[in-house]
């Protein structure tokens, strides 16, 4: 049987770095061969002591590992090096199979055995498998962490025409194609995660993952192992190693939000790992590059922050390299129609319930209310209202004169405009549309709310 054509055995295999570690010239030639036109990166090793320094230098996706050599077997290195950061898949393979010895294979964390001698499809075959698991491996851990997070069902695009809106829009559309980490600063329920999925979106990343990581909301005894992994005290486990969310994230987007909430001492391995794009996890005594793109939100000042010790001044300088303020919804009211349309139409199809019509006083009145909560709020306030089959009295439809308690809002200046106009054309309420540049129906609308 012929070795196939790349194509058979995976899109993988192409961007795949391998290890070859035997002690025989004959099958080290031999698997060279074979991966070296297929695979990103091969190299080969003629005895355990040279794996490891390889190892040291490199990381390798694939260790293809012979179990019986001079001076120590594949398998005792193995489980020595899993104790020091071992962070490939390993397969053995070996001339002597039998039950004791794959029992003691899968303990020392080797994912797959392939008897000598063999055939050139064989190994590809084990190789191109065993990069297939890594790949559900990663996505399993990202689509569980994802479903767990609150942005699981968030939108990745800004809805709005305001024009603080289309200025945010603009920006992330320029940054979006660079490397760059980008800030995102604004009260809670501004839209920070919106705007910063709308980024990973806009970038050449978008097919990859989109990671959120809520630091307020892990304990500060274990986000650095969460973030960064750990291999102490794991030599002997089937899964050897606990990667942390920075390595199954590697190639995406990760977005730490409320980093100000960050242990300092976490903070200062982040700071390397920004700047090196470099991992090395709890026990470790190797690193692991990365590939990612950070992005990073908060809803508190970090200057601030800052002066009062709480945040590492060099962290913040090295992430506040492009800073995007999101606005509170009281600056942006214009969006409020957009926002409520779309809550209204998702949450109403969730939620299996009648949409609630959003008439132009309900509209007017959303537009007086200050939303202190902003976004979110406004969200929650759809929610609220769909399931109870109405709107509070302070939003429905026909509230009234709801003016003396705030005059200065957006309504009712708008009230108190056109009813001086209309004062001014001697109640001729075509005239004051013609002045206002309004259609007549409208003035009739407003009226009858105003029971003017």
């Amino acid at each position: 049987m012929g070795a196939g054509r790349p194509a058979d055995f995976g899109a993988s295999l192409a961007q795949a770095s391998i290890l070859i570690v035997d002690d025989e010239p004959g099958m080290r030639n031999f698997l060279l061969k074979i991966l070296g036109p297929r695979c990103k990166q091969v190299e080969a090793a003629p005895d355990c002591a040279s794996a490891a320094a390889l190892l040291d230098k490199h990381h390798f996706d694939i260790v293809i590992l012979d179990n019986i050599m001079p001076g120590k077997n594949g398998l005792e290195w193995l489980r020595e090096q899993r104790n020091i950061g071992f962070f490939a898949d390993a397969i053995l393979i070996t001339a002597f199979a039998d039950l004791e010895t794959a029992i003691e294979a899968l303990r020392a964390g080797a994912v797959d055995f392939v008897l000598k001698p063999f055939r050139s499809n064989q190994i590809l075959n084990a190789v191109a498998r065993s990069l297939d698991r890594q790949h559900l491996r990663r996505e399993n851990f990202l689509l569980k962490h994802e479903l767990a997070s609150e942005g699981a069902q968030m939108r990745a695009s800004l809805v709005g025409t305001s024009p603080r809106l289309s200025e945010i829009r603009t920006t992330l559309e320029r940054a979006a194609p660079l490397p760059t980490s980008v800030l995102f600063t604004g009260d809670t329920g501004t839209g920070k995660e919106v705007a910063a999925r709308a980024l990973h979106a806009m970038s050449d990343r978008a097919d990859k993952p989109f990671v959120a990581v809520n630091c307020a909301t892990i304990s500060p005894d274990i986000i650095a192992a969460e973030l960064f992994g750990d291999v102490s005290g794991h030599a002997e486990r089937p899964e050897g190693r606990r990667d942390g969310l920075l390595l199954h994230a590697s190639g995406a987007t990760i977005f730490l939000d409320e980093i100000a909430d960050l242990p300092l001492p976490v903070q200062g391995m982040l700071l390397r790992v920004i700047e090196e794009m470099r991992l090395r996890p709890f026990g470790s005594e190797r690193e692991v590059p990365l590939n990612l793109r950070f992005i990073f939100a908060t809803n508190k000042d970090l200057a601030q922050a800052v002066e009062a010790g709480r945040f590492r001044a060099d962290l913040y300088h090295r992430i506040n390299v492009l800073n995007v303020h999101m606005p509170p919804l009281r600056e942006r009211l214009e969006d409020i129609p957009e926002l409520a349309a779309l809550f209204m139409s998702q949450l109403a199809q969730q939620l299996g319930m009648p949409p609630l019509a959003l008439g132009e006083d309900v509209l007017l009145n959303l537009a007086a209310y200050d939303w202190p909560g902003n976004v979110r709020e406004l969200r929650n306030l759809i929610e609220r209202s769909l399931i109870l089959g109405e709107f509070p009295p302070e939003f429905a439809g026909g509230a009234g004169d709801y003016c003396p308690e705030n005059p200065d809002t957006l309504a009712c200046i708008e009230r108190r405009h056109i009813l001086r106009i209309l004062d001014a054309c001697g109640g001729n309420r075509a005239e004051a549309a013609r002045r206002l540049g309004i259609s007549r129906k409208t003035i009739d609308r407003k009226c009858a709310m105003w029971d003017v």
